[in-house]
């Protein structure tokens, strides 16, 4: 079971935004205190045979300069490997490219500060519609995988189990929680907080399969 109330809360999120060479660009910013140490965080965000078992499977070459396929999700490439400080890649889906960053750190002994951010080019009318929720929830339900991983044996996540939980009731509510998170986030980054709670409404709809507002 999964405390809900507490892994939400054990979660920071924040929005901004970045000029780059193409245009403005969203950043969405997510980060986790885990009791591991630096060098197994890494080891657990890079590592083929340690990816499926909190994530989703992956395939390619995770070296610098390779390319790499999550099962069913984003494939890209490595574009930057500071180990065991972090990495660099692209994050190509649907024929769009952005760009994720993961930052590790000591934070106090034993324990490691999780920071990713991921930057991405996303136009006024789907940021409208959706908000940072559509990709907020998504990374939300990777840390807690990666914080189920370092609270049990590491053996991992039973794929069928997590999508039986993503199902319940409880499920249902950790998106729920998430979704509101990433709302006030966007709140405080200036959205307008009418704008920011349809787009809530709309993207845990999305997320639950309950009616659309």
């Amino acid at each position: 079971m999964i405390d809900v109330t507490g892994q939400i809360s054990a979660v920071e999120r924040r929005i901004g935004d970045r000029t780059l060479p193409a245009g403005q660009a969203r950043v969405l910013t997510i980060a986790q205190t885990y009791d591991a140490q630096v060098a197994d965080v890494f080891d657990a965000c890079t590592n083929p045979e340690r990816i499926p078992r909190w994530f989703l499977p992956v395939s390619g070459d995770l070296s610098l300069g390779g390319r790499y396929q999550l099962e069913g999700n984003a494939g890209g490439t490595v574009e930057r490997c500071d180990p065991p400080h972090g990495f660099a890649a692209t994050w190509e889906f649907g024929g769009e490219v952005s760009w994720i960053e993961v930052r590790l750190r000591e934070a106090g002994p034993g324990r490691t500060r999780f920071e990713l951010e991921h930057v991405a080019h996303v136009d006024d009318q789907r940021w409208a519609e959706y908000g940072p929720g559509a990709v907020g929830i998504g990374w939300d339900l990777a840390l807690v995988g990666l914080a189920s991983h370092f609270a049990t044996d590491g053996t991992g996540v039973d794929p069928a189990a997590a999508a039986e939980w993503m199902a319940s009731d409880e499920g249902r509510r950790f998106v729920t929680e998430s979704s509101k998170s990433w709302t006030a986030a966007s709140v405080e980054a200036g959205t307008p907080p009418d704008e920011a709670q349809a787009a809530g409404e709309r993207v845990t709809a999305f997320y639950t399969g309950a009616p659309t507002p």
